[in-house]
């Protein structure tokens, strides 16, 4: 191997193939990656439902099975080496696609266990069996899972839709993960998944949280509130949208001024997601302010992106005046929503540098031949953005057995 690296030519293609990653990865959206980082507590539904023949102790077995492989991946607290993990999960070392095939099992025992509990009909004895589960999941997007120096905060719903809605979300949450891991080897994959994971909060928001109803005294977390569910949804589209800029950017040949209108569709969607957090205030008490920022960051870089092809494209077509202007303005609105957290800044910063070159570029070119007049801000031509991206509908899947309660 050291042979390789002392050659010249093996030197510059591996510089490049570096490089290439590295400019790829810094077009890309902001990272957010706390959202699969939920924790649960046990559960044994064999110990609580009391079945009344074999198979339906069997499914609730099996049930419990499937569960306790979640929580001990997710709790930290499994003793599978790598190995078997790769092994038990079809050959794959990524961490998020054995979680994702861990999810994939439960769901559809989970979905049939519902259905029949449903079939079953509501009464005092299936409603003890489900307060007895204790069914508890931390949050991830609440205010004070960041400063409760004790551990994660349990909420506790007794309702079976609270389990359905919160392992849906940690599945939506590990898609967009994986999404992430396609970064910048395969962007097609990658774009399809957020799609996929944009189908899952959607199918969350309006699917399955619109039947959780917990008690008047009950905190439900953020994420089991349907406004925070679409606005995941909204910003795994952007993601993806964002993905396909980057493969357009890549081929080199979409003009300034489509670009210009996909990044805008991107900050409309983040826009989008905004206001359905709006929306949902009294629905929850608070939540975290990171989060917040990240998608006003993410919102502000795409803008300013945006602006910057805007102005390109305006140049190209002769109007240099009005692109100094469009970009000037871009660059003062950008300085004043600077992210504080140190990596999402040192992306912006570098963004703005970019546009503040080009910027720089433009008024020397105006002042030594065009003399164009440069518009103020009211005076500044506006762009319409442009959203391509549609949701990959979650189709949920129910392992088709039947159950038998002693109620």
């Amino acid at each position: 191997m050291r042979f390789f690296l002392n050659q010249p030519e093996f030197r510059i293609s591996f510089l490049t193939i570096f490089l290439r990653s590295h400019i790829l990865s810094a077009k890309m959206m902001l990272q957010y990656r706390d959202l699969a980082k939920l924790k649960t507590k046990k559960i044994m539904f064999e110990d609580v439902f009391a079945a009344r023949d074999s198979v339906t102790l069997e499914h609730l077995k099996e049930l419990s099975s499937k569960r306790r492989v979640i929580e001990d991946s997710i709790n930290q607290t499994s003793f599978i080496t790598e190995a078997i993990a790769r092994e038990m999960y079809g050959g794959s070392t990524s961490r998020c696609e054995q979680e994702r095939l861990r999810l994939e099992q439960y769901l559809p025992l989970l979905e049939n266990f519902i259905y029949h509990v449903d079939f079953v009909g509501r009464n005092s004895q299936i409603d003890r069996w489900i307060s007895q589960l204790k069914i508890q999941w931390s949050s991830v997007l609440g205010l004070s899972s960041f400063f409760n120096l004790t551990g994660p905060k349990f909420a506790q719903i007794d309702n079976l839709r609270f389990e359905l809605g919160m392992t849906l979300f940690l599945y939506g949450a590990i898609l967009r993960e994986r999404a992430l891991e396609f970064l910048p080897a395969d962007l097609k994959q990658s774009a399809f998944i957020f799609r996929e994971a944009a189908g899952v909060f959607d199918y969350l928001a309006h699917e399955v949280i619109p039947s959780i109803h917990p008690t008047p005294s009950t905190e439900r977390p953020p994420e089991a509130t349907p406004s925070v569910a679409a606005a995941i949804s909204l910003i795994c589209l952007a993601e993806a949208q964002a993905v396909y800029i980057t493969k357009a950017e890549e081929i080199g040949n979409t003009g300034f001024g489509v670009l210009a209108k996909l990044h805008l569709g991107v900050a409309e969607l983040l826009n989008d997601a905004t206001t359905c957090l709006n929306s949902g205030v009294g629905e929850y008490k608070s939540i975290s302010s990171r989060f917040l920022e990240f998608i006003s960051s993410c919102t502000a870089l795409h803008e300013l992106r945006s602006q910057k092809y805007f102005a390109e494209s305006l140049k190209t077509d002769g109007q240099v005046g009005v692109a100094i202007g469009v970009i000037r303005d871009a660059v003062n609105k950008a300085e004043k929503k600077m992210p504080g957290d140190y990596l999402w800044k040192s992306v912006c910063r570098r963004e703005i540098e970019n546009a503040a070159d080009s910027l720089r570029k433009y008024e020397s070119e105006n002042e030594f031949v065009w003399h164009e007049k440069i518009p103020n801000g009211d005076e500044l031509p506006l762009l319409q953005g442009n959203k391509i991206v549609k949701i990959e509908p979650y189709k949920p899947k129910r392992w088709e057995r039947e159950l038998a309660f002693k109620t």
